[in-house]
């Protein structure tokens, strides 16, 4: 969502009757907006701790999972209602519909990693969509962090259930030829690494992508300053916006099912 901050700038900048109006500076904006800034500057050791408003949204994302989880089954019961029964609700179809298909009878294993993934990135790109709050997901790190963590597991479930010769010995497709192994070998180990890049680039991407669109769209009304073109630009700023609530679901569902299938390749090598 746009800010009010921002939209008051840009206003005052189209008004304004000289120096850099918002076609000039309609980048810096959009770069201001969707990059992270230092909220409490933080070294310790030598190393950079610094307080980030992606950090800090990844905090609030995460209290607020806790007090709602916390709060909904604080006392189970056998038929869950009101907050209880929302989550559970997602949680069956998540467990129905992706886990188990990909994950079998391990499925309920990997879940507290699979559904906390979800709901974490849901919330974080939900926040992200409040006025003056920022995108974690938005961040190359932040999705980097995530795909990392999968890869993590991805590799501690194959080595788990074939060890460690028979795992990465079962990457390699059986009844290979010997002089094509040369060339095998390394290709699937770069696949082992660039489908977990894949899987923070498409998180990064599709975050940040609205909000770029959202604020271009903005800078077209200062740009034309007609109200023609500004009521045109509001509607599609508007559906921009309420793309983004449908997109925030979907993918963090992209990442639970893709999670899924890699958790699942590695536990079933012979499929």
């Amino acid at each position: 969502m746009v800010s009010l901050s921002v939209f008051s700038k840009l206003l005052a900048l189209g008004g304004s009757g000289g120096g850099e109006g918002p076609e000039e500076l309609g980048a810096d904006f959009i770069m201001h907006h969707i990059t992270d800034h230092v909220i409490y500057d933080l070294h310790v050791l030598g190393f950079d701790l610094s307080i980030t408003k992606h950090v800090l949204m990844m905090w609030i994302a995460s209290a607020i999972l806790i007090v709602l989880l916390t709060a909904a089954f604080r006392k189970p019961k056998m038929v869950p209602h009101g907050l209880a029964n929302f989550f559970e609700l997602i949680i069956v179809y998540l467990q129905d519909e992706v886990m188990r298909p990909y994950l079998g009878e391990h499925s309920r294993k990997y879940a507290p990693y699979l559904l906390t993934a979800f709901f974490f990135i849901l919330l974080c790109n939900l926040l992200g969509l409040v006025p003056g709050s920022a995108t974690a997901t938005s961040n190359i790190s932040v999705t980097i962090g995530l795909a990392l963590l999968t890869f993590v597991t991805v590799q501690a479930a194959g080595i788990k259930n074939h060890g460690l010769v028979g795992y990465f010995k079962g990457l390699i497709p059986p009844g290979l030829p010997i002089f094509i192994l040369p060339i095998m070998v390394p290709v699937e180990i770069v696949g082992l690494f660039t489908k977990h890049v894949a899987l923070a680039i498409r998180l990064f991407a599709n975050m940040v992508s609205g909000h770029v669109v959202i604020f271009a769209l903005l800078m077209i009304i200062f740009m034309f300053k007609s109200w023609a073109v500004g009521g045109i630009t509001l509607a599609g700023i508007l559906f921009v916006s309420l793309l983004e609530i449908l997109i925030a679901l979907i993918q963090a569902y992209i990442f639970c099912i893709l999670s899924s299938v890699f958790i699942g390749t590695a536990i079933h090598q012979d499929h």
